[in-house]
């Protein structure tokens, strides 16, 4: 299968060299540090073991153009960054190319192909202009929830931290051939891959956390279990996600966990830092619109008042506008 890698970031770069390596032919596209040392020296992959995996990809371009027409198009990058390479992606299309979105949060193209009053509504939080949803042909589209965490430790070198299942499902709950040869190839390469044919039920489950941990870990610096363990931030992480879960059972979501056993799952992780939180230590952009300004608009549609998460968004966008305009980062650290 011919398999281009949008965005070879943490986890875009771990299925790159996975997918290489068993046997597909994988394009990526990077820039900056990354394309050069990825250009001179390959994609390396540093396993939970400690087991480094290296592959020279087929392509390595900043230019989606050069990638040529592929099979399988593999949206690695966070949700906020689609937009800018959406009009450039038909490049890459043939009739039959599949597109697997991999970003976090409420996906643009959520309401497509579901049944229902709000069928076809756009998520103006993650698509403020429409540009994806007039780039991207929704019947393309085969939605994901990635579940691995990992991270570039320097540029071409990613690492493992935990997981390697990666759900899987046709966003009209069908269960096709195509979305099975995804799954195929993904398991060839090592992962967990199951097809899901309730793949926004799926959504929500890790969504149900990201929502609200993620903005309390940006605003307190704390890591999962901190903030499972601290009553407080608890209570607080508990009152996003009964507001988020009135939204979702709205639209026909079904939770498959209760709501304590997904905060005890959170804690489980231990002493991990949310990836909003590595972005503002790192003074990247934070994911916030497709993570909870999304939940927000599906709650105004709904018509559920979402206040605790309305007040964890004003201090969190807030936190992004203030480090945005600085050019800073902000950490903690010890002598």
């Amino acid at each position: 299968m011919k398999i281009c890698v949008v965005g070879a970031g943490a986890i875009g770069g771990m299925l790159g060299v996975k997918l290489a390596l068993a046997g597909h032919e994988v394009s990526i596209i990077l820039r900056g540090a990354n394309l050069a040392a990825v250009a001179a020296d390959g994609l390396t992959l540093i396993e939970e073991n400690g087991q480094q995996l290296q592959v020279r990809p087929a392509r390595v371009t900043d230019v989606i153009t050069q990638a040529g027409v592929q099979d399988l198009v593999i949206l690695g990058m966070k949700a906020h960054q689609v937009g800018a390479v959406a009009p450039e992606l038909h490049h890459l299309m043939h009739g039959d190319t599949r597109v697997v979105t991999m970003q976090n949060g409420i996906p643009w193209w959520y309401f497509h192909r579901l049944p229902g009053p709000y069928t076809g509504r756009p998520v103006t939080a993650v698509d403020p202009d429409g540009v994806i949803a007039r780039h991207i042909d929704v019947s393309r589209v085969i939605g994901s929830v990635v579940y691995p965490a990992s991270e570039v430790v320097r540029p071409g070198v990613i690492r493992v931290i935990e997981g390697n299942r990666f759900t899987l499902g046709e966003i009209d709950g069908s269960d096709t051939p195509s979305v099975r040869a995804v799954s195929a190839a993904f398991k060839q390469a090592g992962f967990k891959a199951p097809v899901s044919t309730d793949i926004r039920s799926e959504i929500w489950l890790k969504l149900w956390g990201n929502l609200s941990f993620n903005p309390i870990s940006a605003l307190t610096h704390a890591t999962l279990e901190d903030i499972c363990l601290f009553g407080p931030t608890r209570a607080l992480a508990a009152a996003m996600m009964r507001e988020a879960q009135t939204i979702g059972e709205k639209l026909g979501v079904v939770f498959k966990v209760s709501l304590d056993k997904r905060i005890a799952g959170a804690q489980a992780v231990g002493q991990h830092k949310t990836s909003m939180l590595q972005d503002v230590e790192q003074g990247r952009p934070l994911e916030l619109q497709a993570l909870v300004a999304a939940v927000m608009e599906l709650g105004a549609i709904t018509g559920t008042p979402t206040p605790t998460i309305d007040a964890v968004y004003a201090l969190s966008s807030l936190l992004a506008q203030t480090l945005q305009r600085h050019q800073a980062t902000l950490r903690i650290a010890g002598d």
